[in-house]
């Protein structure tokens, strides 16, 4: 299904779910769509894309986690599949017809601690996928990204009467460089300034994101101002939901990569 999804070809959740009751005869459908939804959990915390419908969801078995890993290490076709769409350029931006439309609340913060059950019977190495940093990096997207951000805040500005601070926002990552810890210079609607750090994604609203440490920085040292957009469902119907002032605040942050001296 995760192969359909990213293909874009239509799948019946529902038939899968029955198909396998029929297969699995003591596991009634929601224990089914449980179990899904842990393999969402997995797939995130390898930072692979899962299947948006089935929420993250975790308390899972350790055995869950080692089929999944063996899984991704055995599929090939599935590994090139994920590796074209995080890697694939935008030439083009999405159609959008409102703008404004765009705007939804940002997700529900969740429970984070995952509970996992059973010992492994012998240790193994840990497989991480990484695609959703690899899809970070992807500069065509992030640009893609920063522009329809800037069509919104145009949108959005003009819309209440604010043309002329419309026509004054910057796209200062290019104008300036990608120094500044945000994207765009952007403005409220009393002149004030609004500091957008953009983050896109072709995924799901419950995707990570990435943030430098330039980033936390100035979203705390100028919180009153600072603003994340976090635009996903990128390539399909693009959405975004808005954090506002420090990521340390507004976000769970992990640590993911580390800067490394000889000692």
């Amino acid at each position: 299904m995760l192969d359909m999804d990213l293909r874009h070809d239509p799948y019946n959740k529902a038939e899968h779910n029955r198909n396998l009751q029929r297969l699995l005869s003591n596991r009634p459908r929601g224990s089914i769509e449980r179990k899904h939804q842990n393999i969402s959990w997995i797939l995130r915390d390898l930072l692979s894309p899962w299947i948006d419908g089935y929420k993250p969801l975790g308390n899972y078995q350790r055995l869950l986690r080692e089929v999944v890993e063996e899984r991704l290490a055995e599929s090939p076709e599935l590994d090139k599949m994920i590796r074209s769409v995080v890697e694939g350029q935008e030439l083009s931006l999405p159609a959008v017809d409102d703008f404004l439309s765009m705007q939804v609340p940002p997700p529900e913060a969740e429970a984070r601690e995952a509970k996992v059950r059973e010992e492994p019977t012998e240790p193994r190495p840990a497989i991480q996928r990484n695609y959703l940093e690899i899809e970070a990096r992807n500069c065509s997207l992030g640009r893609a990204g920063e522009e329809l951000a800037l069509r919104f805040e145009r949108v959005r500005l003009t819309k209440i009467g604010k043309a002329r601070l419309a026509n004054d926002i910057r796209h200062v990552s290019v104008l300036e460089g990608d120094h500044l810890g945000y994207d765009i210079l952007s403005f409220e609607p009393d002149g004030g300034k609004r500091l957008i750090e953009v983050k896109t994604t072709r995924f799901g609203v419950m995707t990570p994101f990435f943030a430098s440490r330039n980033e936390v920085s100035v979203s705390t040292a100028r919180r009153s101002e600072y603003q994340l957009y976090r635009l996903f469902n990128f390539r399909a119907e693009p959405k975004l939901y808005t954090l506002h002032g420090s990521l340390r605040q507004s976000c769970r942050l992990d640590a993911v990569t580390y800067s490394a001296f000889p000692a």
